[in-house]
């Protein structure tokens, strides 16, 4: 069975040494407090001994109950309620799974019973639907009332006295390109809570129709949440609209949701990071909702039909627009690293869940981006000028959040699992209000003089004179725009202080799959592309200038392409005037457990190779991902390809320069020996997530200080989460 993933990370995480990120903002840095994750809960960890652990899990909405101790999720997949033990948030346990015989698609409670939105819908156009009353104790149903529709969320009045629930019918996306109206039409329901049990009996049914100007005749409500006065706001996201209800059903108000014009929006999925286009008039198309005060209420604008504002809102409940972020939602996750390129297209980041809560005092925001896996924490104070104040890490595809303020916790549901790729499962994650620094992120191109969006870190080099002044480069996710990236390590967090395009005869190079990168002693670079024969992507290097311009390519020769695989170069280092390059996995002439560096004299112009003797994986494979020169050593980082739990090679090692002496290919090749210099695992589990797979780049500045960073994939099944690690000077670690 699973283990609870925290109590793993505990394990491995010893004595480890880690300097991490002091704040997102230079304001943070100074901050008495700060929200930091503390605990990862995987998911499939709720299933009962003998169940099959292969099945998806998802949790999507969560809440917590009054004393903010256990928590409570839907579970689609598994047609299920979850809950977790929080008393100690730092050790989160599970407490099982409870069938639903539906889709449940949200959940709120009052005391130990727990009101579940259940879709038990035959087609689109016969959906049904029931609210059920489950007591989390004995996990027995108490009631089940007929809804009339297909429910989304449900929201319970704050005194308890009421359910409000978004029947949302909601339209089928391939019939007609999913163009609305698609009846039938869906509505507002709201139902009596008495001793603890939702009453079947007072059912109403609050027509939504003929409000809105798009598709009035079919609204589908999505989102609702009740404040103090009892009254329900609900936002119909295809139509662009939104109502306030009261608590006899009367509609106080009811608005178009408006539009948005941005700026430095990147709107084609081309595999660039390029933030220069506008989007004029775009439908904000809102998702959640939640009052901040009696008076207020915030929207994430996910915008899924016609929309893509990629934005949040505050509205005044009479409609009036008291706060819009435009694209700086967006750009503060561009600049952390969390730009989902692939995936962006018309929703760019895509905010979909909100939250609110006051803690300590002090009204809070957290606004949730699905595809760019992050919530970003916003100081309310002024519902007219929200603070950005931090951006909290998540797992991926964050669906679900609730703040738990008497506790100083806050808690995500992130709904992706990735069973069927072989890839991390789904986390429910817990953050703790506290003194001390924002651990993340660990790297940010904030404060730069231009927006500059990156990702998918690979290759890692230090400048030979000054402290702190490092290089890196993306690899082939974003293979339209291969770029360097200066980084000044001295800051926390580092600081991505400038992109270099990489061109090819004036034009952006292509056909580049950069894992490598060491300086050239003239200014300049040398890059490791790892080839892709099957895209035309040469295995070669190439030497780059300080403009990013390729003056000179010099590929594999013969005797290596004979026995290419494709997993090729994966690093690049130079050592006098010779090149040496990390091969990452065996090649077809390489004992088991083997992997070749392989050398280019500069001055000769003669390649050569030796071995490099590493671990036998018992599951997936190991190999390299980096090689550096320092000192009298060489070295390398050594990692496998698991994740999460699974991990266990992720490691630095050291060779004696004395051992690199390369043979000419298709000689017997000299094995050099390697010595053990740092597990990087205490250091990846150090942030309580989940351990990252992709530990790829490693350097050693002019002070004898080291850096190694991971590559978050470019947001692709992935949390976007990027390590950047100081593990302090070289000559301590002898």
């Amino acid at each position: 069975m699973l283990i609870n993933s925290q109590s793993w990370i505990a394990e491995r995480i010893g004595a480890a040494a880690i300097i991490i990120a002091a704040s997102f903002t230079a304001d943070c840095a100074t901050a008495d407090s700060n929200f930091n994750r503390i605990s990862s809960f995987a998911t499939p960890s709720n299933m009962a001994a003998g169940e099959d652990l292969a099945r998806e899990t998802s949790p999507e909405i969560i809440t917590a109950t009054a004393d903010g101790m256990r928590l409570v999720y839907t579970d689609s997949p598994l047609g299920a309620l979850g809950m977790v033990d929080i008393s100690d948030p730092h050790a989160p346990k599970p407490l099982g799974n409870i069938a639903m015989n539906g889709e449940p698609t949200s959940v709120a409670l009052a005391g130990t019973s727990a009101f579940v939105g259940v879709n038990t819908s035959a087609s689109y156009t016969a959906p049904s639907g029931l609210l059920k009353t489950i007591n989390i104790d004995t996990k027995s149903e108490l009631a089940s009332c007929d809804i009339g529709g297909q429910p989304d969320s449900i929201a319970i009045a704050k005194d308890g006295s009421f359910i409000a629930v978004a029947i949302e019918n909601e339209r089928d996306e391939d019939l007609d390109g999913g163009v609305i109206p698609q009846m039938p039409a869906g509505a507002l329901v709201t139902l009596q809570v008495k001793d603890g049990v939702a009453d079947c009996e007072s059912l109403n049914t609050i027509a939504m129709t003929n409000l809105a100007q798009i598709a009035g005749s079919d609204p589908e409500p999505e989102f609702v949440d009740i404040n103090a006065l009892g009254e329900t706001v609900v936002t119909m996201q295809e139509n662009n609209h939104i109502a306030v209800v009261a608590k006899d059903g009367r509609i106080i108000s009811h608005f178009a949701a408006g539009t948005v014009t941005l700026n430095n929006v990147d709107l084609k999925r081309d595999g660039a990071l390029t933030f220069d286009e506008t989007a004029t008039d775009v439908r904000r198309e809102p998702d959640a909702v939640k009052w901040l005060d009696n008076d207020h209420f915030i929207t994430a604008n996910e915008g899924d039909y016609k929309g893509g504002s990629r934005s949040w809102t505050v509205f005044r409940k009479d409609g009036t627009v008291v706060y819009e972020s435009g694209e700086s939602f967006e750009h503060a996750l561009i600049q952390a690293g969390h730009y989902p390129e692939k995936r962006s297209g018309k929703k760019g980041v895509e905010p979909e869940s909100v939250e609110v809560g006051m803690f300590n005092g002090t009204p809070y925001a957290f606004i949730g981006s699905e595809r760019g896996s992050i919530v970003a924490v916003y100081n309310m104070s002024n519902p007219a000028e929200p603070v950005l104040k931090q951006l909290l890490p998540s797992g991926i595809a964050p669906e679900g959040i609730v703040a738990i303020p008497s506790r100083n916790l806050l808690v995500t549901a992130n709904e992706a699992d990735l069973i069927e790729d072989g890839g991390i499962r789904a986390h429910v994650m817990t953050y703790e209000l506290g003194e001390g620094v924002a651990q993340y992120p660990s790297i940010t191109s904030a404060g730069a003089d231009e927006l500059i969006g990156w990702g998918a870190l690979s290759g890692l080099a230090a400048d030979s004179e000054t402290p702190g002044k490092l290089y890196a480069v993306n690899d082939s996710f974003y293979g339209m725009l291969p770029s360097i990236f200066e980084i000044d390590a001295t800051a926390t967090p580092a600081k991505i202080t400038r992109a270099i395009p990489i061109t090819r005869f004036g034009q952006t190079a292509q056909k580049l799959d950069m894992e490598g990168i060491t300086l050239d002693g003239n200014g300049g670079f040398w890059i490791a592309s790892e080839g892709r024969t099957d895209r035309v992507i040469p295995h070669a290097i190439y030497n780059v200038n300080a403009k990013g311009e390729i003056i000179q390519e010099i590929g594999f020769p013969a005797e290596l392409l004979a026995v290419e695989k494709r997993f090729g170069a994966e690093g690049i280092t130079l050592i006098d005037d010779t090149l040496w390059i990390a091969i990452q996995r065996e090649w077809k002439d390489d004992p088991a457990d083997h992997v070749k560096l392989v050398s280019y004299n500069l001055e000769t112009k003669e390649w050569g190779a030796v071995l490099y003797p590493k671990a036998k994986p018992d599951t997936g494979w190991t190999g390299l991902s980096e090689i550096t020169a320092f000192g009298d050593s060489v070295y390398v980082i050594e990692r496998d390809n698991q994740i999460g739990q699974n991990a266990v090679t992720k490691k630095l090692y050291r060779i004696p320069i004395s051992d690199m002496k390369a043979a000419k290919l298709g000689e017997t090749l000299p094995v050099v020996t390697k010595e053990e210099v740092r597990d990087f695992i205490p250091d990846l589990a150090a942030g309580n997530g989940y351990v990252q797979d992709k530990l790829e780049g490693f350097a050693i500045d002019a002070a004898g200080v080291g850096f190694a960073v991971t590559d978050n994939d470019g947001i692709d099944d992935h949390s976007g989460e990027t390590h950047f690690i100081n593990i302090g000077t070289m000559t301590q670690l002898n």
